[in-house]
């Protein structure tokens, strides 16, 4: 069946609370989806992010992000006061993310709340804990414990915390109780407002795809309460870390930082903790982005003392033995595998026996130094997933503006582009015309925007992950045009009342 879909952070959604939301804009988000033909609404990943913002960096890979909780919502339950909140500087501009005043004044509003919830709902929430406490008790206790030590890395805590001695934890728990029940209470307001937002969407016919990073980051409860789990050394310190090598974008590769798994250790107990983490997302999303599929291959290892990517040598991963105990535990799900990048031979023999579509994005086409692409759009097979661009790229038109002109020149031939419709109508319309199951824009792209809305550039800080959408944006004239394209390339859903909407 083919289908499309819209790539919309929740950060991205517009509020005038300073972040998108799981509110009111995420229903009419949904409902714009809907109206448009659309099938699928793919997301970043949605844990607790820190210093840098990335949500590719967070301190769990089960809790949710606490700046995503709606507060009209929490008011219309009665847990806030309108007053509490309306009136705060949220930032100054509609357009960006300000993560400044989200830090200095969210958590204050999210206190009242959670005192709310637990005085009002406090059976409910309970329940709720216990069902979770398998990652929610380290959870909350870790970031009650980085509340006490100034926000620092779970590395530079005493030693006896920092190696979970269990009188020390113990005492901890004792001493920081009402810190632990706030941050409890946090993750029952985000995982209530997720799952009445996963209805809503569901019930109109559209699924949610999901981003899951292959690696966590080393400031995570994750990595704090498994070191077992990684390479670390007696201290908890890693012994080599994570990133790619030199290539021709980055002469010094990437030095990404996340601790490495050890594998051995998690192939010999049935990839118990992989498992889990695999499990326990697909109870939020219908389908999941699998982050750096060919990690899973062999991965890149850089000592941890290193401050370039140049010194590292790749190692094998787990291989099919994964995807194998993944499919036994859990059935077969919907798996698309970011398999970006230079590719091996042995990568794309594992991607063949997942079966999983693996990713084309169309900005990737037109590199005058790649000839014979294979992410031209008459290359592809129906199994797999075609984006315009990731969140890793420039916008459509941003990209149009700074490529070299060969690239461009060579697009705007291949596309047969249109300057007077937009480019990024044209570039669309191929990746919806061609043989790809599903295709998946940029909400950036559809709007047309420059490279002011782009949301990361790789190996750099600041500016990333900042970009909202103007209130106005996805308006019913957009939804009834982008309808029709979905008609013309066969991509409405099938349950669609096309003699009604088309």
């Amino acid at each position: 069946m083919r289908k499309a879909g819209i790539l919309m952070p929740i950060s991205s959604l517009s509020s005038p609370w300073g972040i998108g939301t799981l509110g009111q804009a995420a229903r009419d988000f949904a409902d714009f989806l809907q109206a448009a033909g659309q099938s699928c609404w793919q997301i970043l990943p949605v844990g607790p992010t820190s210093y840098g913002d990335s949500p590719y960096q967070s301190f769990s890979s089960f809790a949710g992000n606490p700046y995503f909780i709606d507060l009209d919502d929490l008011a219309a339950e009665g847990l806030l006061k309108a007053e509490e909140y309306q009136n705060l500087p949220w930032g100054n501009d509609p357009e960006q993310v300000d993560y400044s005043a989200l830090y200095a004044f969210r958590f204050s509003v999210l206190r009242l709340a959670c005192a709310r919830l637990w005085a009002r709902d406090g059976e409910d929430a309970a329940a709720f804990c216990r069902e979770n406490g398998d990652w929610l008790e380290d959870y909350a206790l870790f970031m009650a414990l980085k509340g006490r030590y100034g926000g620092r890395a779970w590395q530079e805590w005493p030693r006896d915390l920092r190696l979970r001695d269990p009188a020390a934890l113990e005492q901890a728990r004792t001493a920081l109780s009402r810190e632990i029940s706030f941050w409890k209470g946090v993750q029952v307001l985000f995982f209530r407002q997720w799952r009445a937002l996963k209805e809503y969407a569901n019930c109109r016919g559209i699924s949610i795809i999901g981003d899951l990073p292959i690696y966590v980051a080393g400031d995570s409860t994750d990595v704090w309460a498994n070191p077992e789990q990684f390479q670390l050394d007696k201290e908890g310190r890693p012994t080599q870390v994570a990133g790619c090598p030199p290539d021709g974008f980055s002469e010094d590769g990437q030095l990404w930082g996340n601790p490495l798994f050890d594998w051995g250790r998690m192939e010999k107990e049935g990839f118990r903790w992989w498992l889990r983490r695999a499990s326990f997302q697909f109870q939020l999303f219908d389908a999941l982005r699998l982050d750096h599929f060919r990690g899973f291959d062999s991965y890149y290892a850089i000592p941890y003392a290193d401050k370039t990517a140049r010194n590292g040598v790749w190692r094998p991963g787990p291989g099919i033995a994964f995807f194998q105990a993944l499919k036994k535990t859990l059935g077969k799900r919907e798996i698309i595998a970011e398999d970006l990048g230079f590719l091996t031979p042995s990568v794309r023999r594992l991607l063949r026996q997942t079966g999983y579509p693996g990713m084309k994005v169309l900005q990737f086409a037109f590199d005058s130094r790649d000839t014979g692409s294979d992410y031209l759009p008459h290359c592809y097979t129906p199994n797999c997933v075609v984006y315009t661009g990731t969140h890793d790229n420039d916008t459509i038109q941003g990209w149009m503006a700074s490529a070299p002109r060969k690239d461009v020149s060579f697009a705007r031939e291949y596309l047969r582009l249109n300057c007077r419709e937009g480019y990024h109508w044209g570039m669309m319309r191929s990746a919806w015309a061609s043989p790809a199951d599903l295709a998946i824009m940029q909400a950036q792209d559809l709007l047309g925007l420059g490279s002011r809305a782009r949301m990361n550039t790789p190996s750099t800080l600041g500016g990333n992950w900042v970009w909202r959408a103007r209130p106005e944006s996805f308006t019913p004239a957009l939804a009834r045009r982008l309808r029709r394209e979905m008609k013309v390339y066969q991509r409405l859903p099938r349950t669609s009342d096309t003699s009604k909407r088309s």
